[in-house]
C-alpha cells in the first residue's frame, strides 16, 4: 500500500521532490547512523516508505542519494541565461545564474551539514561530489563563450571565469557548512561567493564615471544643448 501511494505521489512534480527529498533525508540519516558501507539501497527505500524500484526510479545507486539534485541545478542554471534579456551586463548574469544553486543546499541545512561530514569522510561519495563539479563548470563554460565570441580571448575568458565561479561557489558553500550551517548565516554565505565578482575576467564592465558620461550625454541631447557644453 505504501509503494502505491508513494508512486501515486510521485506523478507529479512536487509529488516527485517530496519523495526524493524523502529519499535523500532517509539516506543522510542512516549513512550518518550505520555508517555508508553498512547501509543498503533496500534500507534507504524502506526508511522512506517507498520500495526499491522507486529509489531507482531517482537515483542509479546509493552514492547518488545523499547528492543534491544537480539535474535540476543545471537546468536552473541555463533557464537563467536562456531568459536574460540580450541587454543585461554578463557580470550580474552570471553571478545571478550561479546563486540559484544555493538553494539546492541551503534549503534543508541539517541534510546539507550531513552531507558535508560524509562527503569528507566517504571516497565514493567525495567522487560523485568531484563529479557534479564538472558539469557546472562545462555549462558555464558554454553558456559564456557564446556570450563572448566578439571579445578578444573569449574562450579563455570563458574557460577561467567558468572555473573561478564554481570554485567560489563550492569555496562559499565549504565555509558556510565548516561554520555550523546556521541559517542565520545564509546571507553571509551568499555575500561571500560574490566576491569573485572582481576576480573574473569578463571584459570591462561600464563603471559609475562611465555611466555619469552617458547620463550626461543623453540629457545633453535632450535639451538641445550642444554635446561639449557643460552644467556648472
Amino acid at each position: 500500500m505504501t509503494e502505491t501511494v508513494n508512486t501515486r505521489r510521485g506523478r507529479s512534480p512536487e509529488g516527485r521532490a517530496e519523495v526524493r527529498r524523502e529519499l535523500v533525508a532517509a539516506a543522510a540519516a542512516l549513512f550518518d547512523e550505520r555508517g555508508y558501507d553498512e547501509t543498503t539501497v533496500d534500507d534507504i527505500a524502506t526508511a522512506a516508505g517507498v520500495g526499491r524500484r522507486t529509489f531507482f526510479r531517482y537515483f542509479r545507486g546509493k552514492e547518488d542519494a545523499l547528492s543534491p539534485d544537480h539535474e535540476l541545478g543545471l537546468a536552473r542554471i541555463a533557464e537563467v541565461f536562456a531568459g536574460a534579456h540580450p541587454s543585461e551586463p554578463l557580470l550580474p548574469l552570471v553571478l545571478r545564474a550561479a546563486e540559484t544553486v544555493f538553494d539546492l543546499y541551503l534549503d534543508d541545512a541539517e541534510v546539507a551539514r550531513r552531507r558535508f561530514r560524509l562527503v569528507h569522510d566517504v571516497p565514493a561519495l567525495r567522487d560523485r561530489e568531484a563529479a557534479s563539479v564538472h558539469h557546472y563548470r562545462r555549462l558555464f563554460t558554454r553558456e559564456l563563450t557564446a556570450r563572448l565570441t566578439d571579445v578578444p580571448d573569449g574562450e579563455l575568458r570563458a574557460a577561467v571565469s567558468a572555473a573561478a565561479i564554481v570554485a567560489a561557489h563550492n569555496q562559499a558553500l565549504r565555509r558556510w557548512l565548516a561554520d555550523g550551517g546556521r541559517s542565520s548565516d545564509v546571507d553571509a554565505c551568499r555575500e561571500h561567493f560574490r566576491r569573485v565578482a572582481p576576480m573574473l575576467p569578463l571584459g570591462a564592465e561600464p563603471g559609475l564615471e562611465d555611466v555619469t558620461r552617458r547620463l550626461e550625454r543623453a540629457a545633453r541631447a535632450l535639451e538641445g544643448r550642444p554635446p561639449e557644453q557643460r552644467t556648472g
